[in-house]
């Protein structure tokens, strides 16, 4: 179990500061934490990546007068690579941007393939020996690279804590050997995306700007034509039940018994409301079932569907 310093268990959700310094300026980030605080929320994610840091050292800001009573998790080697020399480097960043003593949860952004996982390893145990991180996890990374991973942290008395993969209603690739393999090996799973890039919360159906009509990247991983009929079909059962798209992504995805803390974000506090509002929207068994049938599941890892009931 993850835990803050003073032993309280993560929240049922997990901000992501991933928006802090790009789509929200320091006002925005401080009134969108206090309303996480507001609601309970303990846990926070960040990036070493993220907006030249300043989504690092604003949230270091914002946590460090509640330290102990707050986990505080944040990514590095997204670029660079995960070799003992770039890990160490932007750990020392990182730590002048944040300003805290100790990292609760750090996590490889990707997968390296250029990189023997024992030379990161190795380096992440010289960290956690020496206080600096409390967990480690793996972000973006396969079932079997977290499965590698897991056997060569092992060697140096580490265990993979969590993940951090991608997951929502139109993304369910983790469903297939990701989810399984956390449940078999404990491993805490804190999902990003979970309204699918914007996608999922209805408001392209209506012709809105956002990021997957402005980025590339956003607009070609959600381009799909069945994913957007899924979008339409979700905004169209949240109308006749009085809810928000979002509110129903959200709660779709915390439903699974196999995920820890979906990861929600915003640009702003209004924005931000509608997943926050999943915390306490419970999702009727029935319900649940009409918005997965609106997707398209993944193919069992074996691909022998005819086996699946």
């Amino acid at each position: 179990m993850l835990t803050t310093i003073d032993g309280t268990p993560i929240s049922r959700f997990c901000f992501g500061a991933m928006q802090f310094g790009r789509g929200a300026d320091q006002d925005a980030a401080r009134a969108m934490y206090d309303r996480c605080r507001f609601a309970g929320i303990n846990i926070f994610d960040t990036a070493h990546g993220y907006n030249d840091g300043l989504s690092e050292e604003w949230l270091g800001q914002m946590v460090r007068p509640e330290r102990e009573g707050l986990f505080f998790a944040t990514k590095l080697a997204a670029t660079g690579g995960s070799g003992r020399d770039n890990i160490l480097k932007q750990f020392r960043i990182s730590q002048q941007r944040h300003g805290l003593d100790c990292v609760d949860l750090l996590y490889l952004h990707r997968w390296d393939p250029d990189t023997p996982l024992e030379d990161s390893f190795e380096t992440l145990a010289e960290l956690h020996a020496g206080g600096k991180i409390r967990n480690i996890g793996l972000s973006n990374f396969a079932a079997w690279q977290v499965m590698k991973a897991a056997h060569v942290a092992a060697g140096f008395g580490l265990r993979i804590a969590a993940i951090q993969p991608m997951y929502s209603l139109v993304k369910r690739q983790v469903e297939a050997e990701i989810l399984p393999m956390a449940r078999d090996q404990k491993i805490a799973v804190l999902p990003y995306s979970p309204l699918g890039g914007g996608l999922l919360t209805g408001k392209y159906r209506d012709g809105a700007a956002g990021r997957l009509t402005r980025d590339k990247t956003y607009a070609a991983r959600y381009r799909a034509a069945w994913m957007h009929d899924t979008a339409a079909g979700l905004a169209d059962l949240a109308d006749q039940l009085d809810q928000s798209p979002a509110t129903l992504a959200v709660a779709w995805v915390a439903h699974h018994p196999d995920i820890t803390a979906p990861i929600i974000s915003a640009r702003s506090a209004e924005q931000l409301e509608p997943s926050l509002r999943a915390l306490d929207y419970r999702l009727p068994d029935q319900i649940r079932d009409s918005i997965t049938a609106l997707s398209q599941p993944p193919e069992p890892a074996t691909d022998r569907s005819e086996e699946v009931t």
